[in-house]
Parts: structure tokens; sequence; C-alpha cells
């Protein structure tokens, strides 16, 4: 008799809810302005109600338009159990709007947890701490949240039971071999797409659904291309299926339903003459075959000057631009606007900054399509859109001097665009910047993907890290001089712009009672987002650096709320782990600063000379007592936080 073959451990967590609708374009047209108006009502009312989760205990619920022929709208609803699922579907279809819509298809499925990995196991076996980061971590699969991310992309997939190629039939270490090779690729883009995992055996015709967001659907699909080349996908995966979206709130239906662009923060002014055509590159996957100067004018469209390519791997020519101004200053200027060398570019690239009467979120959709061509070659090494001082900043950092040329062509056909500056940024074959001191940053500003990989190797050491109710928490540090009075009326003013964010974690003056300088911290749920408030927090007065400026590997370590009848034994207990981090290899400084608002809020921050020295210290016996401890005086979880 055949023998079996061992299925992983899986956990399962919510029901999910993938409703695909078209609108009945020709029922909308035909209905009268009263009837329209009166479905848009009600069914803002009924998705707004829904999406605060008024109809459960907990769970989530998003918005999605979808690009392409396949659905106009996406309704994704997470919820405890599959009779809220039910309901919802019910209630809505009980809605006016509902008969102006029909569903092209869903998918029903149920977020999933498997127990490949060894690590994993001791989650199934209940031998894991429900304390534990893993533990955490694993929870956070089975009840996610919905990243507040401009795109989504759903497919369904099935693994293959082809003879020779039935992923059933493989044996379970092979399995979980291929899995770790699979999930290895998927790190790589940690900060940049999220991913939901659901499965759909016996619940939908498809094995599982697939959930990704991202604000850059070129992240999303650079991803999948990677994975079609991984054996897991190319020889034992079967895909239904694509739909990709922008989310939108219910308020902008009635904006979605007139044609215009969506969500709708400020008039977006949609254009298409800012196009850029990938140069056709030799030989290489997914390119033409025609090489560099050899393509006929019909090959390919440009958008400005002429219809050939630039050297050195540059993007399309462009034409010839007098909007900016060449100076050797550009690094200081970079440096107002949080872009430092050795963690944003490298001595020796060629910057270019433009200014903008334009408000900075719309530009910044603008720069999102430029930046997903940009990329398309390795000269590329940054394109971002910051606040300052009342207007726009757009950054643009390039390998080489002719593509910062080029790219500045349709940079400056941007929305208000009317000055600016070019320059070279450093010398490649120095070792220090101007005034000769080190240009090299080390760990203060970690990447979104290192971040990722710090935060994993925190839950295989079982400490809770980096998503508190499901959320990354990235942060800007700054150090202050000025009177700290005077900081905190300038933070508060700045705090109450950034609470309209729904992306904003919170602003706050900290105090360090051994030091004159004080640090300004806020936190932000995404990257991107924290990104467009360094522009707001570089005008605060008596800055004297930013956290991520030095050399070596900064930590903000954890922010804790502990609470109030043991904040002195908190402060004591720290003494005694300043002891010992004192006399291990590699650091160089710890301090705890406290929010002048709320004494029993506070932050450690940690320099070391690396990351492997830092990480030394979170795998100690006496980091691992000090985080026992922790749990019995602290009033909420700790937070780890990774500079931005």
């Amino acid at each position: 008799m055949p023998e079996g073959r061992d299925p992983p451990p899986t956990d399962e967590g919510w029901y999910a809810l993938h409703d695909f609708r078209t609108i009945d374009w020709d029922a909308w047209r035909e209905a009268t302005d009263r009837e329209r108006q009166r479905a848009l009502d009600e069914v803002t009312d009924h998705l707004e109600t829904r999406f605060a989760v008024e109809d459960a205990d907990s769970g989530a619920s998003a918005l999605y338009s979808i690009l392409g022929h396949k659905a106009d709208l996406l309704i994704l609803h997470l919820r405890p159990s599959s009779a809220h699922i039910g309901a919802l579907e019910r209630q809505f279809e009980q809605t006016e709007f509902a008969q102006y819509t029909d569903r092209t298809t869903s998918f029903v499925s149920v977020t999933e947890a498997s127990g490949y990995s060894e690590r994993a196991r001791d989650y199934f076996t209940g031998d894991l701490d429900e304390e534990s980061g893993l533990y955490n971590y694993i929870q956070t699969r089975l009840k996610p949240t919905i990243p507040d991310a401009t795109h989504v992309c759903f497919y369904p997939m099935d693994k293959r039971r082809q003879p020779e190629q039935n992923w059933y039939d493989l044996d379970f270490d092979e399995r979980a071999e291929h899995m770790a090779a699979h999930g290895d690729i998927g790190r790589d883009y940690g900060g940049k797409v999220v991913q939901m995992i659901t499965g759909a055996i016996a619940l939908d015709d498809w094995e599982w659904g697939v959930t990704l967001w991202g604000d850059d659907l070129v992240d999303m699909k650079d991803l999948l291309y990677e994975m079609r080349f991984d054996p897991s996908t190319s020889r034992y995966a079967e895909f239904g299926s694509f739909y990709i979206g922008r989310r939108f709130p219910p308020s902008d239906l009635p904006a979605l339903l007139d044609g215009h662009p969506v969500p709708t923060d400020g008039e977006t002014e949609m254009t298409t003459d800012a196009t850029i055509h990938p140069a056709d590159a030799a030989g290489g996957e997914g390119h033409s075959e025609v090489a560099h100067g050899e393509a006929e004018e019909d090959d390919v469209e440009h958008s400005h000057g002429d219809a050939g390519t630039a050297a050195n791997g540059g993007p399309p020519t462009g034409g010839d631009s007098d909007v900016t101004e060449a100076t050797d200053d550009l690094q200081r200027r970079l440096v107002s606007l949080g872009i430092h060398e050795g963690d944003d570019y490298e001595a020796g690239d060629y910057g270019i900054v433009l200014y903008s009467d334009a408000d900075a979120q719309e530009l910044a959709e603008e720069v999102d399509g430029l930046r997903g061509n940009f990329e398309h070659y390795d000269t590329h090494v940054t394109t971002v859109v910051r606040a300052e001082s009342g207007r726009s900043a757009i950054v643009s950092i390039w390998d080489v001097e002719r593509a910062a040329d080029t790219a500045e062509g349709f940079l400056t056909d941007l929305p208000g665009v009317d000055d600016g500056y070019r320059g070279p940024l450093g010398d490649a074959s120095d070792e220090g910047d101007a005034d000769g001191e080190t240009a090299a940053h080390g760990g203060g500003g970690h990447s979104t993907g290192e971040a990722e990989n710090i935060r994993e190797e925190l839950a295989d050491l079982d400490i809770y890290a980096g998503q508190p109710h499901g959320e990354d928490i990235y942060a800007l540090v700054l150090y202050s001089e000025a009177d700290i009075g005077d900081l905190a009326e300038e933070v508060e003013e700045l705090r109450g712009g950034f609470d309209r964010y729904d992306t904003h974690e919170g602003t706050d003056v900290y105090e360090d009672p051994d030091s004159e300088t004080a640090a300004v911290v806020s936190r932000w749920a995404t990257a991107d987002a924290a990104d467009t408030a360094s522009g707001y927090l570089a005008d605060l007065p008596g800055i004297v650096g930013w956290a991520d400026e030095g050399d070596g590997f900064e930590t903000m370590g954890m922010f804790y709320k502990v609470k109030p009848e043991q904040r002195e034994d908190f402060i004591e207990k720290f003494g005694t782990v300043g002891e010992i981090l004192a006399g291990m290899d590699g650091h160089r400084s710890t301090a705890l600063l406290r929010n002048v608002a709320d004494e029993n809020d506070m932050f450690i921050a940690s320099q070391w000379d690396s990351k492997d020295d830092a990480m030394a210290f979170f795998r100690s016996d006496e980091f691992t007592d000090a985080v026992d401890w922790g749990r019995d005086v602290l009033a909420d979880k700790p937070r780890h936080v990774f500079l931005a």
C-alpha cells in the first residue's frame, strides 16, 4: 500500500471575503440624480459602519477600485467567523446601491499559518509562551490588519498534482526546504510588500488566496517575477486571475463613479505626457532584443526629446532643461531634507533637487509613477518627495551625471516646478566628507528590509518586537539644543498637523537627565509617511543632528509605558543593565530618555560599533532577564522601533 505523506500542522484565524463587483453603468446612467444620491448616501453609511467593524468584536475591511476589465470594485472583509462574513454579504445586497452592481467573482478563505519551519513547530505543539515574540508574530498572521497601502494585488493559487510535479507526493523535509527558499525571497521585499496568505481548501475552488499590499506596483511585479524562478513556483504552482486595485475611502465612492482619481486628497491632476519607456537591453529578461542605440524610430515611444537611449544604463533621453542651477553645495541641501550620504546614496553619485509650489502628497503620486520607471535602470539610486518650508522638494539621485540629466527632463514637467539645483555628491575616491569626517553611516537608518530581518531575529529569540497590534512602527529621531519649553511648543504645533494622518503614531519631546540635548521622536506606521514628516521636523530649532547620522549601529531600543508605581524600580533596573552594557564588546553609549509630557513614557537609545554587537546583547541571558522582568512593570507591550 502506498505510503502517505505528512501534512504540515496549520492554525487558522479570521475568515476572509474578497468580493469583486462591476458597476452596471447603463443602469447607473439611467437612474435619476435623486436615485443615485440616495443610493450613494446609503451605501457610504453602510460601508463606513462596516469598516469601523461595528458588526463584530474584531476584524478589518477595505475598499479598492479595480483596474482593468475584470471588476470595478473590491470589498475586502476579515472577520472572526463565517457567520460574520455571510451577514456582510447579505447586508450589502440589501442596499439600494447593490442593484447597480454585479458580482463578477468572490473568494472565501481563512487566514492560515503552517508549521513547516522547525521553530514554528513549537507553536503547534503548545511549547511556545503566549508572551513570546514568535507567538505574537504568528498571531498577527492569523488576525492581520489591512495595511494602509496604495495598492492591492490578489490572486488564487493551487499546488500542482501532476505526474513528476506533484507537490503532495514530496516528503515533508523536501517541502519544508522549498518553503524556506521561497520565504527567503519574500523577506528581501520586507517593508515594500506586505503579504496575507489565506487557505481555501474545501472553502473555494482554489487552495489558497494570496493578497499583497504595497505602495508601488513595481515592487509587487518584481517580487512575483523573482519568485517565478523559484522551484516551489516554477514546478509546483498554478495561478488564477490577478486583480490589481487602489485603496480609497467609502466617502470617495461618488468621485470614483464621476470618473475622478481617488482617493481625493486634494485635486489630483492626471497627466499622460510623462511616461517613461524602458530602454532596450540586449539579452535581458523581459526586455526586447534590440541593443542600445539600435532601436528604430518606431521601436520605442518617448515623451521628450530624441527617440534614443541614454548611455550607461540611463533612461531614454529627455529634453534639455534650464530650470536647475549647478552647485557644489547640494549635499547640504540634502541633509536639510533628511537625506544622508552612506544611508541614502554613496559618495560620487549625482543629484538633482527641484522645488515646486504643488502639494507634496499630490507630487508624491506623480513621482511614484516616474520612480517605477526609473528603477528599471541600474544607475537610479533614489527619487523622493519631501516637504520643506511651505514648498515641496523633489530629490532624484543617480550613479552618473548623464542619467540625472535625462531624468531632469521628466521631473521638470511635474506640476509647479520652477527652480532647482544639481551637482555632484562628494568624490567616490574620498574616504571622508568635506570636513574630513567618515561619511559611511553604518546603521542608524536601518532599511526596511534590514528592519524586517532584525524583527525575525528578535522573534526567534522570543522577544516581542516590531509589530504591536499588527503594525510596524518607524521612527524619526533628531536631537536639539533648543530650550526644552520652546522645543515642546514647536513640536505640539507639528503634532496637531501630523494627527490628521492615520499613519501618525505620535511625536514627542524626550529629555535626557544627563545631557543638555533633547530628543524629538516622531513615530509612523509606514516608512514613506516618516520620510514625508522628516521635512517638517528639519525646521525645528536648535537641531544638532539626527539619530542616523553617525557611524556604527544605533538602536532606539524600545518605547516603554511604565506603571506609575513601578517607575522608580524601572529606572533602578536600567542602571543595573547599564552597568552590564558598559562591559560589553562594541558598546558605545546608552541613555534612558523620558517624555517631558509623561514621565512614565521612556525610551532607550544605544550606540554600538556594529549590528552584530547589538544582536549579541539581545541574545544574552541578561537581556532575556530584563525582558521577563519588564512584563511585570510595563503598562503596555514594549515597542521596538526602526529608524526610518
